[in-house]
């Protein structure tokens, strides 16, 4: 919890203050108290009240005007709340190994599809948007409430050479700049307060591979971090060996259509890159990097999640709404803090007034008598 106002905090010393009054105007009365020939006479007459009865008052009056002084302060809270706005930027890997075939019937006819699924399941209300990202990151669908837009990229997603997480995480956050001014774009200097709540927008990233091209992923999400926009990872495919077969409109250069090729082994594809291994300059397509997968997670305060089927991804995916619809925003409780010294302070007189209205009738009969 955090203060705006903490100077308030010294209305505290206002009560040492007035209990030392209250100790004083006791004190004055007892010496002004009336002297009378028969102290057992007045005991007889005037009901007694038990130590604890007398203290009562005294410490809701007390906890009340503590309350209060804190109230003044102005306390916050950082507090976990439903967002109904949040722009969420599906951002899929679409390199040369989503053709392996160790995920029926490839993984990225699979991934077309659960990502379908999850768009209308979410029925229109937040804001979706659609990245795709081989050697480079391309964003398809701005975000949008349009759903057949969305279904009808999803429907056309092609693959490429190289796996630039790293762009995609950076070109998603740029998109959601577009949409949501709270966001500053990635180029923007920004000025994050340490414990501040998270945006209502967020990015799923799925990839089967490891980051071999443009920005280190860790560096875009320490970008993301600073925007408080969370990134959800999910670690895609099996790490058995599989052919690789993709159709004719899902091999094409990472735009367009065309070529195809079926049955490629699972050595790799030819021509090196930065993650090549294995003899001919090839690479393992089935190399996923998991543990950078989580730390992006971690770094932005998302979730990590594994699918090496189609029905892991369906459900994934049908966790995250749960996930990144639940934001921690910063509540201002001064209110709160204001009605319970309130309470606190009513109670005591309350209980001050019941408990001295028998006692100052007891008192006025036992003058009357003497």
């Amino acid at each position: 919890m955090s203060f705006s106002w903490p100077w308030a905090l010294l209305a505290l010393l206002a009560i040492p203050l007035v209990f030392g009054a209250w100790w004083l105007t006791r004190r004055r009365r007892r010496r002004a108290a009336v002297r009378v020939t028969s102290i057992a006479l007045v005991a007889a007459a005037v009901p007694g009240r038990s130590r604890w009865r007398r203290r009562i008052p005294a410490a809701l009056l007390a906890a009340g005007l503590a309350v209060l002084a804190v109230g003044a302060a102005r306390p916050q809270a950082t507090v976990p709340v439903a967002s109904s706005s949040a722009t969420i930027m599906l951002t899929l890997d679409v390199s040369g190994s989503m053709c392996s075939t160790d995920v029926k019937p490839n993984r990225i006819t699979a991934a077309e599809e659960a990502a379908s699924a999850f768009v209308k399941s979410q029925g229109g209300v937040p804001r979706i948007g659609l990245v795709v990202f081989a050697s480079t990151a391309v964003v398809l669908v701005p975000p949008t409430r349009d759903t057949q837009q969305l279904l009808t990229a999803l429907g056309g997603l092609t693959t490429g050479d190289g796996t630039a997480i790293g762009e995609g995480i950076l070109t998603s956050l740029d998109a959601i700049a577009q949409v949501d001014p709270s966001v500053a774009p990635t180029g923007a200097t920004v000025s994050r307060r340490r414990g501040a709540g998270y945006a209502d927008d967020v990015i799923v990233v799925l990839t089967d591979g490891s980051n071999n091209r443009g920005i280190d992923p860790q560096t875009a999400a320490r970008v993301a971090a600073d925007r408080g926009v969370r990134v959800f990872t999910i670690g895609y495919g099996t790490d058995a060996p599989a052919a690789m077969a993709c159709g004719p409109g899902q091999f094409g250069g990472f735009g367009g259509g065309g070529g195809g090729y079926g049955a490629v082994p699972a050595g790799g594809f030819g021509g090196g890159n930065a993650n090549s291994s294995g003899s001919g300059g090839g690479y393992n397509p089935f190399d996923a990097d998991y543990a950078a997968l989580m730390q992006i997670a971690k770094t932005t305060g998302g979730s990590f999640y594994r699918a090496q089927d189609a029905g892991q991804l369906d459900s994934a995916l049908g966790k995250l709404p749960a996930a990144f619809t639940i934001v921690r925003q910063q509540r201002d409780l001064a209110s709160w803090f204001a009605g319970g010294g309130g309470l606190l302070i009513a109670a005591a007189v309350a209980f001050s007034l019941w408990w001295n209205r028998g006692r100052t009738r007891a008192e006025i009969t036992a003058g009357r008598r003497l």
